[in-house]
């Protein structure tokens, strides 16, 4: 026995980084297995599995340390901004519906750009009033303002799981999209934030917020554009593919993952980078590989987000068990729960105080549009109750802002830790398994409404006339130009998305690769 004990004893000292790391695979692999079993139950998704087992084998892994660690492996704000979180954003740009993605456009920003604005206002404002009243003080004004940006971030993977994209494809896209553009946002505001002088706090404080998160948001979507821009025409004039599949595979995915660098290196927002360069990769750099490459890349893609979003959700389960950071807090367990039911309360306030109002606008927006457009009150709910769940950005935001290295030894921060975990595991838990009943009430399975062809054939056939054609008189142009203005102002949004489809056939497609589409469906 002793002999045995002291083989254990050599092989963890002379493997220190192997085991763990071999470990936390294997647990992956039963996690994989776990989800496997309850695929066909949509209560339990991904990341509820990744969370019950990780925190079953934080409780093992703490029983066998007799207390003195809960974790496997540590988890780093930095593994996860460099590592984990680009093959998850770039696979949501990459496998995303562009028809949908841009048709809705409008309202999808709506949701992912203003909401984070006002969500964020009504949580830093609440947490700065509220949380002092609790018996939790010490916080700076910067860590209010990252408290708003941190719960504003959402996790929209349980109400994706339970609706059909097929049957509510309006829905089913702005709950997607409104998903990962909030990240982006949430990411690009967090940043912005963290450049306030929290001793300089003054009424042009907010503008030049706005202003540093106006930058950042357009410098680094315009960084994506042009990686996926120079991919796609590198692998149309270069055909990679005529020779090895391999290689352009390799172009793929090491340009994806040079963009989100590149952007980092600039101090600009690696998540809009990688995003809007997946879109773009997808759109024309798709068209220039062979077939073998297209079914690879789509798959090397979704399993590589995969294993990053299993990998968070695991380390959740664990981090639940810190025993460390919960012994630092010294707030009460009731001044504890209390903070906790204060952020979980701010953020159902906070998602209603946009998803209504913008819902109402976008239905204003598009009110001369297809029934298809238009969002009914138990669309709204569905849309809110989407974007109450929080999940892997909001606890990385929370390590950035309050960890080094994923290592505290201040009593508040390890707080604001404990919180964030408690509101992730609550939130994932509690409203991941209300979601599929509720879905269910709101949307029961008897069909969709039927879509009025006719209408969209009749915008389709209007957006196929030219705008101005030098062989009609010159009152015929003049007429069409003010239908077309008028169209303008009645659908803008489909109106808008009509014209770039036909700048698109026109001009980028032939340079950048991808078939012409048929206008009559835009």
């Amino acid at each position: 026995m002793a002999d045995i004990y002291d083989f254990a004893k050599n092989l963890a000292h002379d493997h220190a980084q192997v085991i763990p790391i071999s470990l936390f695979v294997a647990v992956l692999c039963v996690c994989l297995v776990v989800g496997h079993l309850f695929e066909e139950n949509r209560w339990v998704n991904e990341s509820i599995t990744a969370i019950f087992i990780g925190f079953l084998t934080g409780t093992i892994i703490l029983l066998v340390s007799k207390g003195k660690s809960s974790h496997v492996l540590t988890f780093d704000e930095e593994l996860f901004f460099i590592y984990l979180l680009p093959p998850i954003i770039f696979n949501a740009g990459f496998q995303v519906k562009k028809k949908q993605f841009f048709q809705n456009f409008l309202t999808i920003m709506l949701f992912g750009v203003i909401g984070v604005f006002i969500s964020t206002l009504i949580i830093t404002a609440g947490a700065w009033f509220l949380f002092p009243k609790l018996g939790f003080v010490g916080l700076n004004a910067r860590d209010y303002l990252a408290v708003g940006t941190i719960f504003s971030s959402t996790d929209t993977v349980c109400t994706l799981q339970v609706l059909h994209q097929d049957e509510t494809p309006l829905l089913y896209s702005l709950v997607f999209g409104e998903g990962v553009v909030n990240d982006a946002t949430s990411v690009v505001l967090f940043n912005a934030v963290q450049k306030i002088d929290v001793n300089k706090l003054n009424s042009g404080v907010g503008l030049r917020v706005i202003g540093d998160f106006l930058y950042l948001f357009s410098t680094s979507t315009a960084l994506g554009v042009a990686f996926g821009l120079v991919t796609a025409y590198s692998l149309k004039t270069l055909s990679f593919g005529r020779h090895s599949s391999i290689r352009e595979i390799s172009v793929v995915v090491l340009m994806a993952y040079l963009s989100y660098m590149v952007a980092e290196l600039l101090d600009l927002s690696g998540i809009l980078t990688v995003f809007f360069c997946g879109i773009l990769m997808s759109h024309y750099a798709w068209h220039n590989i062979t077939e073998s490459s297209r079914i690879t890349t789509r798959h090397v893609f979704a399993m590589m987000s995969f294993i990053a979003e299993t990998f968070i959700f695991l380390n959740v389960g664990m981090d639940a068990l810190d025993i460390e950071k919960w012994r630092l807090t010294k707030l009460s367990f009731g001044a504890s729960m209390g903070v906790c039911s204060t952020t979980l309360l701010l953020i159902l306030l906070g998602r209603a105080a946009f998803v209504f109002p913008l819902s109402a606008f976008s239905n204003y927006m598009n009110r001369r549009a297809s029934r298809r457009c238009s969002l009914a009150l138990k669309h709204q709910v569905i849309i809110w109750w989407a974007g109450l769940i929080r999940g892997a950005v909001s606890i990385a935001l929370a390590f950035k802002q309050f960890t080094y290295s994923g290592v505290t030894l201040d009593p508040i921060n390890a707080m604001m830790i404990t919180n964030t975990i408690i509101v992730v595991l609550f939130s994932t838990l509690v409203f991941g398994f209300l979601t599929k009943p509720l879905i269910n009430h709101l949307l029961p399975h008897d069909g969709t409404n039927p879509i009025s062809r006719k209408e969209s054939k009749d915008i389709g056939e209007d957006m196929n006339l030219p705008l101005l054609s030098f062989d009609e008189s010159a009152a015929t142009n003049l007429s069409r130009a003010k239908d077309n203005l008028s169209m303008l102002m009645e659908r803008p949004v489909y109106t808008i998305h009509s014209y770039w489809r036909r700048f698109d056939d026109a001009y980028m497609r032939p340079l950048f690769g991808g078939p012409v589409s048929d206008q009559s469906t835009c």
